[in-house]
């Protein structure tokens, strides 16, 4: 065999393992670039380098690094286990802070980042101050003032503080009057009644919706109820320890200079004194919402549409 045949037979020979080699290179980049391309868009994880680099593009960037987030997030819910997602946060730190005014960035982005895995994140803290950032860029935007609220009622039961959100949200321009309601109602689940009371009583006072107006008409009834018969549940304690026995109506109570006159409810309905000492209303089917006075094993009919429960 010539020389010139030898030489043309390995080129030929080393060109196919060549082309092989780089067959089986692409399909395993192939195989493992959807995996890659999430990891490796955090080489660069400063907002403010990024803004230098962006050339003026900052708004194009944030949707660039918005899209990416919302791909590693359904990327790794979708995944094998979906208990990890570390890329998230500074993903949406990222996004965030290229655009502070790309809302939905906002509104979505604690939802992942809230939920307990595989639902979510399970970082309620990072979602808190992505919202909190979100409002301090968009403070007219009560939908940022509503998501924050319910993370800290759904994710956190701190009452007092979505309270606070749904409060703020509510005195926002064109704002949902359900955030009165929603303000109200956590007030009350935190125990704050003076501040539930005032909440309903200004939702009362200011919105013009009857069904809206109901509802707070209700709750304000409902918050009466309660106070009314806690006063009573003290007098009641007070004559027992003072004659170890329960008294036999309101009338003694009045004789002993516990109470004034016979208590009556808000729809001018006496409250009923039983032999046990307890107090209740007379017909609690009319005061939705009360939490104190319901008969022992009371089960409350369902609510028409315009007076939710709490």
């Amino acid at each position: 065999m010539s020389r010139s045949r030898r030489i043309t037979i390995i080129a030929g020979t080393l060109l196919f393992v060549s082309a092989a080699a780089s067959v089986l290179l692409l399909r395993r980049i192939d195989h493992s670039r959807e995996a890659a391309t999430l990891q490796n868009v955090l080489y660069i994880s400063s907002p403010k380098t990024l803004k230098h680099l962006s050339l003026g593009y900052q708004g194009l960037l944030a949707d660039i690094y918005w899209t990416r987030a919302v791909q590693y997030f359904g990327g790794q819910q979708h995944a094998a286990a979906a208990q990890h997602y570390e890329l998230l946060a500074p993903l949406l730190e990222i996004t965030t802070a290229l655009d502070p005014k790309l809302t939905v960035a906002y509104e979505f982005g604690a939802n992942f980042l809230a939920p307990a895995p595989p639902n979510g994140a399970g970082e309620p803290k990072k979602a808190i101050e992505l919202e909190k950032y979100g409002i301090e860029n968009n403070p007219d935007d009560w939908h940022l003032y509503y998501n924050l609220g319910f993370i800290y009622y759904l994710e956190l039961r701190k009452y007092t503080e979505a309270a606070d959100a749904f409060a703020r949200g509510s005195q926002v321009p064109n704002a949902h009057p359900f955030l009165k309601i929603l303000a109200a109602q956590m007030a009350r689940r935190g125990g704050d009644a003076e501040t539930a009371r005032m909440l309903w009583s200004a939702t009362y006072q200011t919105t013009k919706d009857h069904d809206v107006r109901a509802n707070a008409a209700a709750h304000l009834r409902a918050l009466r109820v309660d106070h009314d018969v806690a006063e009573l549940q003290k007098a009641v304690s007070i004559f027992y320890n003072q004659t170890g026995r329960w008294p036999s109506s309101f009338s003694e109570l009045e004789s002993a200079g516990l109470i004034r006159g016979r208590p009556i409810d808000p729809l001018g309905r006496p409250y009923q004194l039983q032999p046990d000492g307890s107090v209740e209303v007379a017909n609690p089917d009319d005061l939705p919402f009360i939490q104190s006075g319901l008969p022992l094993g009371y089960i409350p009919p369902k609510l028409p549409k315009f007076l939710p429960s709490d």
